[in-house]
C-alpha cells in the first residue's frame, strides 16, 4: 500500500477566509489588474444573477458605506440599463465614500436615497450591499432596523458577498443578518458560507470569476478546502489482481456489555467501505449473540484491556476502533491507551471520548500516531471546555486537533474535519436525516476501515463524512435508520465514478 495517502488539494474546492480574499484582491491588483475593473466584474455578476434568478421586477439596492456598497452602485446602473426599475438608498453619505466605492458612486447617475421603510413597500427584490464579509462589529441602529424589517416581511434578497451581518470566516450572526434567497461571492467561496448559518441564510450561493490572476492561491497557500470527492477518491482501492483480505487491512472493534448493535453497524460499515477483515472484541456474555449476527463478522473474547492489548500482539491488525457502545468504564479508557500504545491507528468515537473527560490531557499525551477523534458538540465539550461555546466552529476544531495531535471530525450539518498541521475540510454533503440512532457509529466504521486500508486520518475523515452523506442522499426518502447506511455503501462507492 502506499505509505502516504492524504488528501490531494483542488483549487476548485477552497475556501478563503476574509484575510485571503483581501491578499487574492491584492495580488490582483500588484499584477495590473486596477481595483475599480474588479468592482465593476463583481457589480455586473450581482446584476446577472438578479436577472438571470428573477423576473423583471421593482429593485431596491441597499448600499453601505464600504466596498460592498461600491459593488451595489455597479449592480444598480446594469440593471438600470437593461431596463429595471431601480431605487438605490445609502447607509451613509456619498462625500464619505472612499477609493473604488467613490468611484463606483460616481458612475450611478439615478438618485441616492436615505433609508426609509417606504422603500420596502410593494415587496420589491432587495439587493443587500450593506456590508461584506469582513464585518467584526454587532449591527444596530437604522441597518439593523432595516434588516430586521427585510428579514420580517419575507422579502426575496439577493446577497452580495455574504448576507450582511453574517461573518464570512465563523459564521456567527453579529446581531442580526439578512436572509437571502441567492448569495454572489467572488473567486472562491468562505467558511461562513457553510456554516449552520451560513447555510440557513445564503440560500443558493453562486461563486463567480472576477478573474484574479493565476498564482493567487499558490502566493496564499490555504488550509480550507469543501469536501467533495476531487480531493480524496483517488485514494480508494480500485482492487489488483494480487489483492488479499489481510491486504485490504483488518479493523478491530471493542463492543461493550450492552449497546452491541453500535459495533455491529461499525463492522458493516468498515467492510463496506473495503476493509478485507473485522473483528469484534465482545464480553462472554455477548459471544454468542454476536456470533449469531452477520457471519462475515470476526468475534473474539475481550474481557479486559490486558486481554485487548495481547490482540493487538498480530500486526495485521493495522486498525482499531473504540467507543461505539463500548462502555464509559476502565476497559474502554483501557484499551484505549493500549490502541495508542501501539501506535496503531485508531478512531476514538462516543465512550471513548466521554472515558476521557475527566483527564484530557492522559488521552492527548498518548496520542503518538494516526488517531481521529470524532466528537459531537457535547463530546467535543468534555474534552475541550474552553474551546465550546464559541462560533467560529472551524478555529475550535483546528485547536483541538493542535492540542491533542489527533484529526478532529466536529460532527454537525457543517461538519468540521481538523488536521493537527492546520489543514481543514468542510462537510455539507449530509442531511437531517442522519440525525438517528446508530447513524455516528456508521461513520465511526467508515472512518476506521478506510483507516485499514491506511488512508491517513485526515483522508479517511473526509472521505467517510461524504460518503456517509452520500448514502442519506441515496435513501431519498422519509424512514432512514442507521441500518439502511451499510447496504448503501456500494452504490455510494459507485457515485464516486463520475469524479474520477
Amino acid at each position: 500500500m502506499a505509505e502516504n495517502r492524504d488528501l490531494l488539494p483542488r483549487d476548485e474546492l477552497t475556501l478563503l477566509t476574509c484575510a485571503e480574499m483581501s491578499k487574492s484582491d491584492g495580488f490582483a491588483i500588484a499584477s495590473g489588474v486596477p481595483g475599480r475593473d474588479l468592482m465593476e466584474r463583481a457589480g455586473r455578476a450581482v446584476a446577472m444573477a438578479v436577472m438571470q434568478r428573477h423576473g423583471r421586477r421593482p429593485v431596491v439596492l441597499l448600499c453601505g458605506p464600504g466596498n460592498n456598497g461600491g459593488d451595489g452602485f455597479v449592480a444598480a446602473r446594469h440593471l438600470r440599463t437593461a431596463g429595471w426599475s431601480v431605487r438605490l438608498a445609502l447607509f451613509g453619505s456619498l462625500e464619505a465614500l472612499k477609493g473604488d466605492a467613490a468611484w463606483a458612486a460616481s458612475t450611478w447617475t439615478g438618485a441616492v436615497e436615505p433609508w426609509s421603510a417606504g422603500l420596502l413597500d410593494g415587496a420589491p427584490l432587495v439587493v443587500d450591499a450593506i456590508f461584506g464579509a469582513g464585518l467584526s462589529r454587532k449591527i444596530d441602529g437604522e441597518i439593523g432596523t432595516a434588516i430586521d424589517l427585510v428579514n420580517e416581511r419575507k422579502l426575496t434578497v439577493v446577497a452580495v458577498d455574504v448576507p450582511s451581518g453574517l461573518h464570512g470566516d465563523t459564521g456567527e450572526i453579529l446581531g442580526r443578518a439578512v436572509e437571502a434567497e441567492t448569495t454572489v461571492t467572488f473567486h472562491r467561496a468562505k467558511p461562513g458560507h457553510y456554516s449552520v448559518e451560513g447555510l440557513r441564510r445564503c440560500g443558493y450561493l453562486r461563486i463567480v470569476d472576477i478573474c484574479i490572476p493565476d498564482g493567487a492561491l499558490a502566493t496564499i497557500d490555504p488550509k480550507t478546502w469543501l469536501n467533495a470527492p476531487p480531493l480524496w477518491t483517488h485514494l480508494l482501492r480500485r482492487g489488483d489482481i494480487a489483492d488479499h483480505k489481510y491486504a485490504r487491512g483488518h479493523l478491530t472493534i471493542l463492543a461493550g456489555s450492552h449497546a452491541t448493535g453500535a459495533a455491529r453497524l461499525a463492522a458493516l460499515a468498515g467492510r463496506r467501505v473495503g476493509a478485507g477483515l473485522v473483528t469484534i472484541g465482545a464480553f462472554p456474555s455477548t459471544l454468542t449473540a454476536l456470533q449469531a449476527a452477520e457471519p462475515g463478522n470476526l468475534i473474539v473474547e475481550i474481557d479486559d484491556a490486558a486481554m485487548f492489548e495481547r490482540l493487538l500482539g498480530d500486526e495485521r491488525r493495522n486498525a482499531v476502533l473504540i467507543g461505539p457502545g463500548s462502555g464509559v468504564t476502565d476497559r474502554t479508557r483501557g484499551a484505549a491507551l493500549a490502541a495508542l500504545a501501539a501506535r496503531r491507528r485508531v478512531v476514538l468515537d462516543a465512550d471513548a471520548i466521554t472515558v476521557f473527560a475527566s483527564d484530557p490531557d492522559l488521552l492527548f499525551g498518548s496520542i503518538d500516531g494516526p488517531t481521529v477523534l470524532t466528537p459531537h458538540e457535547g463530546e467535543f465539550r468534555r474534552l475541550f471546555p474552553d474551546l465550546a461555546g464559541k462560533a467560529d466552529k472551524l478555529g475550535r476544531a483546528r485547536r483541538a486537533a493542535a492540542r491533542s495531535g489527533a484529526t478532529i471530525l466536529l460532527k454537525g450539518p457543517d461538519t468540521v474535519i481538523a488536521a493537527p498541521d492546520g489543514r481543514a475540510v468542510v462537510n455539507i454533503h449530509a442531511s437531517p436525516a442522519l440525525a438517528t440512532a446508530g447513524s455516528g457509529d456508521v461513520l465511526a466504521g467508515l472512518i476506521g476501515g478506510l483507516m485499514a486500508q491506511e488512508l491517513t486520518p485526515f483522508a479517511a475523515a473526509s472521505a467517510a463524512a461524504w460518503l456517509h452523506g452520500e448514502c442519506a442522499r441515496l435513501f431519498g426518502r422519509p424512514g432512514l435508520i442507521a441500518e439502511d447506511l451499510p447496504a448503501l455503501l456500494p452504490q455510494a462507492l459507485q457515485s464516486l465514478s463520475s469524479f474520477n
